[in-house]
């Protein structure tokens, strides 16, 4: 409950967007018809759902109200909530082996950083069993960013490898790569620099990494590929994931900032552009615990209502 109440608290700029403009056309319409579809259409739009997105869950939402001869509004904000999470519904397989690699991407100022130090603490105890966490430093370019790190880690209580700046991020990874298989750690967490992905040199250098684990990786050390996307920027998350997945095969993204944005509908839109790349966890808060598992209907629940 507390958990859920948290969550709650993180959306409620997003349930406002969209919760207001729910209010209005409920107020303002007694029955399901085109005109109703089509400014729901439209709300969903102005609360940063894509186009693509929005033009589905009125497809859906006519389709069904059609069939069951359904007009009344408390029954179609619970259809309006399953379609949703139909959309955005993604099951959570880590499948981590007794060894992983956890290889975490994104542009500047998304919050890398401290997602990595949430990681960290959330894989420590994890499935209620005790974890051995090791971070590598690898942005090596921004200044004072594997010290920011290590304080991260000393949070966490898990162990940093961490080289000057300025040095090969490279050789940091295959460094932390080689304490990973050497000694008794069950998960290893890479830093990446914070690079634009309209800049093709940084992209090439984010490759070469993922290139070096890959030639150095052993056979019972599983490797994921996370991509941390700002939730703020709304609709610009999608451009993000097109440009990483040209040089990665991401396996999960983390969306952090929902607290305090309104943007919250864009998950939407990403779910419906990528079905096949997960909504693993995300960011509810600034402390180190307030990291969450996405659950479907936890967010439908927390953003839809006519309260």
């Amino acid at each position: 409950m507390q958990l859920f109440n948290k969550l709650k608290e993180s959306f409620i700029k997003t349930k406002e967007n969209f919760s207001n403009k729910l209010k209005s056309i409920f107020a303002f319409f007694t029955k399901v018809d085109e005109d109703f579809l089509n400014k729901l259409e439209e709300s969903l739009i102005m609360s940063d759902v894509s186009v693509p997105a929005a033009s589905k869950i009125r497809e859906k939402l006519r389709e069904k109200c059609k069939y069951d001869n359904i007009q009344s509004p408390d029954e179609i904000l619970n259809i309006l909530k399953n379609i949703i999470i139909s959309i955005i519904n993604c099951e959570i397989k880590n499948n981590f082996a007794q060894k992983n690699i956890i290889l975490v991407a994104g542009i500047n100022g998304v919050g890398k950083t401290t997602t990595i130090g949430k990681l960290a603490n959330y894989y420590k105890n994890y499935k209620n069993q005790e974890h051995k966490i090791l971070i590598a430093a690898a942005d090596t370019f921004r200044a004072a960013a594997a010290e920011q790190l290590e304080l991260w880690a000393e949070r966490a209580e898990c162990e940093i490898v961490k080289k000057s700046e300025g040095s090969d991020p490279g050789a940091v990874v295959y460094e932390a790569l080689e304490k990973l298989k050497r000694e008794n750690f069950d998960f290893l967490i890479c830093d990446t620099a914070g690079r634009l992905h309209n800049k093709s040199n940084l992209m090439a250098e984010l490759s070469k990494i993922n290139r070096i684990i890959d030639k150095n990786i052993d056979k019972n050390i599983k490797k994921f590929i996370f991509l941390v996307l700002d939730a703020s920027t709304g609709q610009n998350m999608i451009n993000q994931v097109e440009e990483f997945s040209k040089i990665l095969n991401i396996n999960g993204l983390i969306i952090t900032k929902l607290d305090g944005t309104a943007k919250g509908g864009a998950i939407i839109s990403i779910r419906e552009k990528f079905p096949n790349i997960p909504i693993k966890y995300i960011g509810i808060g600034e402390q180190i615990e307030d990291l969450s598992e996405f659950d479907s209907r936890q967010f439908s629940d927390s953003i839809i209502s006519k309260q």
